[in-house]
């Protein structure tokens, strides 16, 4: 696997922590080059720090901000740091500017940034759904679109990180699971449009996995939930999540469901659609604190 990853160039949204986090680090390990892509540019130097480089930030001391536009790059030029908001389309085109400047090519776009969210439509402020669909749907369709161009060059990959929530409907979690059924959408078409063009378009479903994304769903008002519901030592690691990304992108696949309870869900809710209903509804509803109503 390090033969097929030495040098390539590969952008990961949402790098500051969760899938991502791993991802840079599993990149970083196969020899790749890595553009770290997130809000924090503070926390995308530590991890650049943590990787064993000495960071500057354009060629200054790490705290220098260009335009509003920070960026911290190794003296090895094995990683570049780019401050992006990408509910911002301007952010998300500057990101591959840069990183086409830094690099001259990119050969993977991991679309991992993301949010959740967990309330009941009914009781939902219409505000959460839009930074729902602004961060999930529009970020991968913004970095996707200036990245295009780029990929179809090298042949290279995108990736968009979704959920079973994107294939079937999550109780309480109703803008995260339209945003990522647009997702899969907009992937699965995008493919079928380049399928003789050499890209390869990966949908990527690895179920619940241990991260902070639980912590900062937004609740009904948009405020942050604060603590995640869920046993998050059972889940599976986010370290092993970005393994398992690789050897998938790797391998050219086109779409990926990780864990057995994620394939189960989608066997049975195509072959027994109301029984799964029940069994998701039960299952979101015994949540601490879930906001749907509890079935006896």
């Amino acid at each position: 696997m390090t033969n097929f990853y030495k040098d390539k160039v590969i952008i990961v949204t949402g790098a500051s922590s969760g899938i991502g986090l791993a991802s840079v680090r599993n990149f970083a390990s196969l020899g790749a080059k890595v553009v770290l892509a997130a809000r924090s540019i503070d926390k995308l130097e530590k991890i650049a720090d943590e990787l064993g480089q000495q960071t500057t930030v354009n060629g200054q001391q790490s705290d220098s901000k260009l335009n509003g536009q920070s960026q911290c790059q190794s003296q090895q030029s094995k990683f570049l740091c780019i401050k992006t908001d990408v509910t911002k389309e301007e952010d998300c085109k500057k990101h591959v500017e840069k990183t086409i400047e830094t690099f001259g090519k990119i050969d993977i776009l991991v679309n991992n940034a993301g949010i959740s969210m967990r309330a009941v439509f009914k009781d939902l402020d219409l505000n959460v759904m839009r930074s729902l669909m602004d961060t999930n749907f529009w970020g991968t369709v913004y970095c996707t679109k200036y990245a295009l161009p780029y990929l179809l060059e090298s042949k290279g990959t995108v990736v968009g990180v979704i959920s079973t929530a994107g294939y079937v409907g999550l109780p309480a979690r109703t803008a995260y699971s339209a945003s990522k059924f647009a997702v899969r959408g907009f992937l699965e078409t995008l493919r079928i449009e380049h399928l003789y063009d050499g890209l390869n378009v990966l949908v990527f479903a690895p179920g619940f996995t241990a991260s902070n994304i639980r912590n900062v769903a937004l609740t009904a008002d948009g405020s942050p939930q604060g603590e995640t519901p869920r046993d998050e030592e059972k889940m599976m690691s986010a370290e092993r999540v970005a393994r398992i990304l690789a050897r998938g992108i790797m391998r050219k696949r086109a779409q990926m469901v990780l864990t057995p309870l994620g394939k189960a869900t989608l066997f049975a809710s195509r072959n027994l659609p109301r029984v799964t209903d029940r069994v998701e509804y039960r299952m979101m509803s015994n949540e601490p604190n879930s906001p749907l109503k509890k079935i006896k």
